[in-house]
């Protein structure tokens, strides 16, 4: 994972920052489309980071939650506050306290469209790790 710009190091040591990073490499494992991390610390005081997500069906949806759920568990120790949404799959919202991720189906992300709701927020690039070079290995 990737952050590519240069006035982030003062936020690599943020434990939210790691977990979210940790979140957006989960959701990017069950290919979860447009990624998107909004810092809203400076503007809200619901959260630090938004992860916002697509999953192109229902199924998809759950499964994105349930991969970031697992991997934030293992990884972290930690199970979000609230969540919702899981039974209808459509939006379903899991809330870390510092972290809020939305994992929406198309339709829904388009129409309730919070990426510009928070567009004065600072929008992270997220870059997904490259999957490792089995041609160098050896086998």
């Amino acid at each position: 994972m990737t952050l590519a710009s240069p006035s982030l190091p003062t936020l690599i040591d943020d434990s939210a920052l790691a977990l979210t990073l940790a979140a957006a490499t989960a959701a990017d494992d069950r290919k979860a489309g447009d990624i998107a991390i909004l810092r809203v610390s400076e503007v809200a005081y619901l959260a630090d980071y938004f992860l916002i997500c697509s999953g192109f069906s229902i199924t998809q949806v759950r499964a994105i939650a349930r991969s970031i759920e697992e991997k934030l568990s293992e990884d972290f120790q930690r199970l979000p506050l609230r969540s919702e949404g899981m039974a209808e799959g459509r939006w379903v919202l899991l809330d870390y306290g510092d972290l809020i991720v939305h994992i929406f189906l198309p339709q829904e992300r388009e129409f309730y469209d919070l990426e510009a709701f928070w567009g004065h927020a600072e929008r992270l690039p997220f870059e997904p790790p490259a999957p490792p070079d089995l041609s160098s290995s050896n086998l």
